[in-house]
């Protein structure tokens, strides 16, 4: 059939749920047996993800290819279980340095290169290589930032044309925002006509309209912005607050905005198989048997007065697909790293004890799990943060620089190497438990730091008898089971300093799995009988984890924290 294009843009304020929008969409249309590929253009102009500050951005989605993308990607993984890639996302930089490398190449025949055609043809052919890469019938285009900024506009452009061009094949979806005033105590459409005025002097005339808002729109609402944004009452689309996202599609289910789709587009009327996503929500939404607290000591909280959790996004989500899968509530309590640092140093200059410092902050959680990161600052507290949870048997999970600064913890605490550490924040240790890998040190002189780590999916063989080995077993993620082999992603420069594996495994440390590929340590683990869960990967299972699927890493720790003697009734707890 003609390929379909469905474009997803944004009005009126940021992190309204576009991506969440283009997801469910995308999500609705695959269950209705169509193909369907999403992509999303951002408009910075960096080349990747890979090096942008989480704070400023959210945390980077680490794909199964190594592409470092929007955290719009992750979405797009969880609601269609299937794999992206480079192809699924393109930056305003990438797509000007391809263009200017082209003209440098002359392959423009010395023609004016100008944004149009030429940005415009590169947008169409980014479109084309993810529609033909996945055979897909139906190509879902979401454009970043909202409409009436200037460093989009280029994107609006490129969609107005592929309609022109493609008369019936595409159709515009306007994610918006309707504020509800406390003083007036109704949502206001005002904002949104003036994003839709936006659209309309790019020559754009969006067919569907995504209003979200704290609460449903009514009818008298839906017809008069219908009215002023011109379009059928029926296409203005009502997507209230729900308690998850998972929800979403349901929500556009009830409203037939598939089928609303599938006409627009000229497509044969089709039903979505929603049974197991129904099932889910049953089950997020179903009475837990405790609520477990989790301690992330992490550093990239804070932005100014403000608190983030998309820095971290990636490990939220893989936190409530493993709490599902045991039918526990998390309360998650986020730490600074520096503030443990701080309340630490105090305590030595006060003469105190240094434990009780530590307990103050951290306190007796079900578990603790030490994130990504990156450099020196908080990775003493960091490292504190690994020690305590040993020594007070609180379930631990760390997470490529928590599983580094593990390893630290335990050769200072363990082997007596008060000075152990990592290079990265100490290079001259006397004992550089992880050491920047061989094939970086080149790349780091030459201060090339974009894109060159560690990316992307590696295999490794998982050890019998380990956690790690079991979680795998049992939830069914061996490559081959013969072999233990299993694949993780990966996203580092620095690695476990094999010097030193043979005094850590004659001390109870044990390493449960290294590379295929130059056999370094990937996981690290204390036995059963001597904790009830501490493990540290060099991985990141966080970005593979999945509503329906969740990562077996996650489920086994989230097991081993609601095994926890100090763990509360869910009933206590939500009746307060």
């Amino acid at each position: 059939m003609t390929t379909k294009y469905i474009f997803v843009s944004g009005g009126v304020i940021s992190g309204l749920g576009k991506g969440i929008s283009a997801a469910s969409i995308a999500f609705l249309l695959k269950n209705s047996g169509f193909r369907v590929v999403p992509i999303k253009f951002e408009n910075y102009l960096n080349l990747d993800a890979g090096i942008i500050n989480p704070i400023e951005h959210g945390d980077p989605f680490l794909c199964e290819d190594g592409t470092e993308a929007d955290m719009d990607l992750g979405t797009y993984e969880k609601f269609l279980d299937q794999n992206m890639t480079r192809k699924n996302f393109v930056t305003m930089g990438l797509i000007y340095k391809t263009v200017i490398e082209k003209e440098r190449a002359f392959e423009y025949k010395g023609e004016d290169v100008e944004a149009i055609p030429h940005i415009t043809d590169e947008i169409f052919r980014r479109i084309e290589i993810a529609r033909r890469d996945n055979n897909a019938e139906i190509v879902i285009v979401e454009l970043g930032g909202t409409a009436g900024e200037y460093q989009n506009i280029l994107y609006y452009e490129a969609s107005r044309l592929l309609a022109l061009r493609n008369p019936g094949s595409v159709v515009h979806v306007h994610v918006s925002y309707l504020p509800t005033p406390p003083h007036l105590g109704e949502p206001k459409t005002k904002p949104t006509q003036l994003s839709v005025k936006f659209l309309n002097t790019m020559g754009i005339q969006p067919d569907f309209i995504v209003a979200r808002a704290e609460k449903p729109l009514d009818k008298r609402r839906r017809e008069r912005f219908a009215l002023f944004c011109n379009l059928n009452a029926d296409h203005i689309i009502s997507s209230p607050d729900v308690s998850h996202v998972y929800e979403v599609p349901l929500q556009y289910l009830e409203q037939d905005f598939h089928k609303k789709i599938m006409k627009a587009l000229g497509l044969p009327q089709k039903s979505p198989d929603l049974s197991n996503w129904k099932k889910l929500v049953e089950r997020i939404k179903s009475k837990k048997d405790k609520v477990i607290e989790i301690a992330i000591v992490g550093k990239y909280f804070k932005t100014g007065e403000y608190q983030l959790r998309d820095s971290y996004a990636a490990l939220f989500d893989a936190l409530d697909h493993a709490a599902w899968a045991n039918n526990v509530a998390i309360q998650t309590r986020w730490i600074d790293a520096e503030k443990v640092e701080s309340a630490v140093a105090k305590a030595m200059a006060d003469k105190k004890d240094l434990s009780y410092a530590i307990t103050e902050l951290i306190g007796k959680p079900e578990g603790i799990i030490v994130p990504i990161g990156w450099g020196p600052r908080g990775a003493e507290g960091m490292i504190m943060a690994a020690s305590y949870g040993r020594k007070k048997q609180i379930p631990y999970l760390g997470l490529c620089y928590g599983m580094q600064l593990a390893a630290v913890a335990f050769a200072r605490d363990i082997l007596g190497l008060p000075k152990a550490n990592t290079t990265e924040n100490a290079k001259n240790t006397p004992d550089p438990i992880i050491q920047l890998m061989p094939a970086q040190k080149d790349i780091m002189k030459r201060r090339a730091y974009g894109g060159t780590m560690r990316l992307g999916s590696w295999d490794a063989i998982v050890k019998k008898g380990t956690i790690a080995y079991t979680a795998y077993e049992k939830n069914g993620k061996f490559i081959d089971k013969n072999k233990g082999l299993t694949s993780e992603r990966h996203r580092h420069r620095y690695e476990f300093n094999d010097k030193y594996a043979h005094d850590f495994e004659k001390n109870g440390m044990t390493i449960s799995a290294r590379s295929v590929v130059e056999k370094l340590a990937e996981i690290i683990e204390l036995p059963r009988n001597s904790h009830p869960f501490y493990l540290g990967t060099q991985g990141h299972p966080e970005y593979k984890s999945r509503p329906l699927d969740p990562h077996p890493l996650f489920i086994e720790f989230i097991a081993a924290c609601k095994g926890n003697k100090s763990s509360t009734s869910a009933a206590k707890v939500l009746d307060k």
